[in-house]
Parts: structure tokens; C-alpha cells; sequence
């Protein structure tokens, strides 16, 4: 036998390309991880975060909030509920030997020559009284129930994102009246020292600027904290990574031409936690007809096939039988007094819920439409006069202690008054922005998807 010869040569050359090889695989496996790493983070961090409007956020929040996916979930699962109520009972079959005589034993032969009574039955139960048609009914209520569940998850999760964009708007204007304020301050103090070292004011005049420009500091460091605190709180109803990197850009609503006047009763109708509870009260008549459908026999039907061959040692084998069943409940101890009671206790508090929330309903509307009328009453207050005048004081107060007129103490006074009063006017929009969201939220009919 030939022994076989060590090439170094080719033992290189096949280490090589396997090296090679190995490389190309980890470079592949390296770029198809950074890419679904990109994808992620793309989808974790969408790209207008930085220039986020109020519609986009909307878009986001329906895509990825976890209370709107749980309750998609429960409408599919609301779905299969249909599919299992339509469904007819399976037969049974069953397999059976009998007649089996130890002292003789089974016999010869194969299987079927076996002295033993072998039998093969087939049962099936066939329903009464609509039953079926009855869980199919109540299915499909509770599938409308989840529905309306999903819609109204979506109605309050949108009230709750419009508020929240609403508050990061308010936080970036106080933080921009806080900046501005800050940013005079500064301009303030240095020509302060310099009037100071001309020996035209008081030291204590600089004093009190300087007070005045650490608490306009302050004011400013915690605008900074409030704006953060907006931010993360959007960001969590949306789902997103990269919270620092929002920002709102959608204006204030107006407040002209607000359309308060609607038929209460055909809003609250239509509403999605209104339909929802309706549609239980459905499945509640539903199930208690199905309750009551109990006392409805159902039949069993029964065919058997017998097998018992004859032989010498049991002459008595009756060969191949046929035989056919029917089986029917007798309600001689219960029937189904619980479950029927259990039914209509059931059905009332489905009506109970139902007027509640009516109720509940019909009060939130109404306190939506007054709060609406309140806050734009007060933000128009703000706009056409009080911002106006504050502004046009404060030019004036600054004018006059340029110019020598009033003292220090004065200017402060309308510095404070002109920063109170942007602010009430920010948190007067942000008011009426939710007040006009919860206004909208409680007159939708069903969130378009």
C-alpha cells in the first residue's frame, strides 16, 4: 500500500482559504449586526424628534403605545371567541373489546378471530334550543365590546398625548420667558456696574439687580427641570428613546370659532365607551338566553359496530352487529337554576354599566364644554389686553430708568409683573390646548385608523 506524502504546500494553501473564509463570515455576520442595530435604533429613535408636531406624535403614539397594542390584542382575541362560539361539538369514538373469558383464553388466528367481543362506537351530540346561534351572538357583542374598547384606548391615549405635547410647549415657552428674563438681567447688571462705577447709582441698587438676575437664574434652571420632565413624559406615551431630543414645534390652537354647540345625546351615543357597554348589555341578553337554553335537551346519537366471532370453544360468537343509540339528560335533581340566576344578575349589571357610563359621559362632555369656554375667555383676555399692557409697561419702565426717571425698585416691579403675566398668558394657552383636547376626546365618535 502506498503511504500517502505530506504536502506543506497544499496544507498552507487549504489553512489559508479557510482563514479566509472564517474572515468573510465574521466581517458579513459584523455588518448584518450593525445594520439590524441601525434598524432598531432608527425605529427606537425616529428622526423628526427634533422638529416633532403634534400629528406626527399622534402617529407615533398609535404605532407603539403599549395601552393601545393590549387592547388590539384584545380585539383579536375577542375575535377567535367568535370562531370557538361557532364551533359544533366533535363526536366521539370510542374502541372497546368485551366478553373475555380467562378460563378459555382468546383463541387462535389473528385479530378478528380472536373469541373476544370487540366493538367500535361513534357519538355525536347534536344541540338544541339555538345554543349555537346564541354563542355566536354573544361572541360577536363581546367582539363589539372589545372593539369600542380599542377605540376608547385610542380616544384617551391621543387626550393623553395632546396634553402631554400641550405641557412640553408651555415648559419650552416658560423656558424661553425664563431665558429672556435671565438674558436682561445680564444686560442689566453690566450697565449697572458701569453706572456704579460712575458714581450715577447706589450700590444697593446694583445689589438688588443682582438679586433679582440669581433668582431670574433660578427661575431659568428650573424651567430647564420642568422641560425635561415634559419631555420624558411624551416620550414614554410614544414609546421613543432619545427624550432630550424632542422638541414641539406645532403652534397654540386658536381659540376663534370654537364649535361647542352639538347634540349632547347623539355625541354621547355614538361615543366608543358608550357603544362598548351597549354591546355588553347585548352579550348579557345573549348569554342569558343561553342559559336558558339549558333546560333545552340536547340529543346524543349513538352508532356501534359489533364484533364477537364464533368458535368451538364459544359456539355462542354472534358475529358481526349493528346497533344505534340515542341518549337524552333527564333533569331530575338541577336544572340550571344557577347559571340562569347567575345570567340575570349578569344582564343587570351590564345594564347598570351601561347607564353609568351614560352618565359618565354626559358629564364629561359638559365639563369639557365649560372648561373650554372658561379658558378661552381667559386666553383671549390675556392676548388682545393684559399681555399688551404688561408688555407696553415694562417698555416704558425700562425707557424711564434709562433716561433717570424712576428708580431701580420700579424698573424690578415691572420686570416682575411683565414675567408674571407671560407666564399666566404660556399656562393660559396651554389651558385652553387641553381644554380643546379633552373637548375633542369627549365628543369622538371613533378615532380614525
Amino acid at each position: 500500500m502506498r503511504t500517502p506524502v505530506f504536502n506543506p504546500i497544499w496544507s498552507g494553501s487549504v489553512w489559508l482559504a479557510g482563514a479566509v473564509l472564517t474572515l468573510a463570515l465574521a466581517v458579513f455576520n459584523l455588518a448584518h449586526a450593525q445594520a439590524s442595530s441601525e434598524v432598531t435604533t432608527e425605529n427606537r429613535i425616529p428622526a423628526d424628534l427634533g422638529a416633532l408636531t403634534l400629528q406626527r406624535a399622534e402617529q407615533l403614539m398609535l404605532a407603539r403605545n403599549h395601552d393601545v397594542q393590549r387592547a388590539r390584542r384584545a380585539v383579536e382575541a375577542a375575535e377567535a371567541g367568535v370562531t370557538s362560539a361557532g364551533a359544533r361539538p366533535n363526536p366521539n369514538l370510542t374502541l372497546g373489546v368485551g366478553s373475555v373469558n380467562p378460563s378459555l383464553g382468546a383463541g387462535g388466528g389473528n385479530l378478528r378471530d380472536k373469541t373476544v367481543d370487540s366493538s367500535l362506537r361513534l357519538d355525536q351530540v347534536l344541540e338544541r334550543g339555538d345554543k349555537r346561534e346564541l354563542r355566536v351572538a354573544g361572541a360577536k357583542s363581546q367582539e363589539a365590546a372589545a372593539g369600542g374598547d380599542y377605540q376608547d384606548a385610542v380616544r384617551q391615549a391621543l387626550l393623553a398625548l395632546r396634553q402631554a405635547y400641550y405641557d412640553l410647549l408651555l415648559a419650552q415657552d416658560r423656558l424661553a420667558i425664563a431665558n429672556d428674563t435671565l438674558g436682561l438681567f445680564d444686560r442689566s447688571l453690566d450697565a449697572a456696574d458701569k453706572r456704579y462705577r460712575a458714581g450715577d447709582i447706589a450700590a444697593s441698587d446694583v445689589s438688588r439687580l443682582r438679586v433679582d438676575a440669581l433668582r431670574a437664574a433660578n427661575d431659568a434652571r428650573s424651567a430647564e427641570a420642568d422641560l425635561r420632565r415634559a419631555r420624558g413624559a411624551l416620550a414614554l406615551l410614544m414609546d421613543v428613546d432619545a427624550a432630550d431630543a424632542i422638541k414641539a414645534v406645532s403652534p397654540w390652537p386658536d381659540a376663534r370659532d370654537l364649535p361647542t354647540d352639538v347634540d349632547t345625546e347623539q355625541v354621547i351615543g355614538a361615543r366608543a365607551d358608550v357603544r362598548a357597554a351597549q354591546a355588553r348589555v347585548e352579550a348579557a341578553s345573549s348569554a342569558r338566553d343561553l342559559a336558558r337554553a339549558q333546560r333545552t335537551r340536547d340529543v346524543s346519537v349513538g352508532v356501534q359496530y359489533d364484533h364477537f366471532p364464533a368458535s368451538a370453544a364459544n359456539p355462542t360468537g354472534t358475529g358481526n352487529t349493528f346497533g344505534v343509540s340515542v341518549s337524552v339528560p333527564l333533569f331530575v335533581n338541577y336544572g340550571f337554576e344557577g347559571e340562569i340566576r347567575r345570567a340575570e344578575s349578569d344582564y343587570g349589571a351590564a345594564m347598570d354599566a351601561l347607564a353609568r357610563t351614560r352618565a359618565q359621559a354626559r358629564s364629561e362632555l359638559q365639563r369639557a364644554r365649560s372648561d373650554l369656554r372658561a379658558a378661552a375667555d381667559r386666553l383671549q383676555r390675556y392676548d388682545t389686553s393684559l399681555l399688551v399692557e404688561a408688555r407696553r409697561s415694562a417698555e416704558s419702565a425700562e425707557f424711564a430708568y434709562r433716561n433717570g426717571a424712576i428708580g431701580v425698585m420700579d424698573l424690578l416691579d415691572a420686570r416682575r409683573t411683565l414675567r408674571s403675566i407671560e407666564n399666566d398668558a404660556a399656562q393660559a394657552h396651554g389651558d385652553f390646548a387641553k381644554a380643546l383636547a379633552a373637548w375633542e376626546a369627549g365628543r369622538a365618535a371613533a378615532p380614525a385608523q
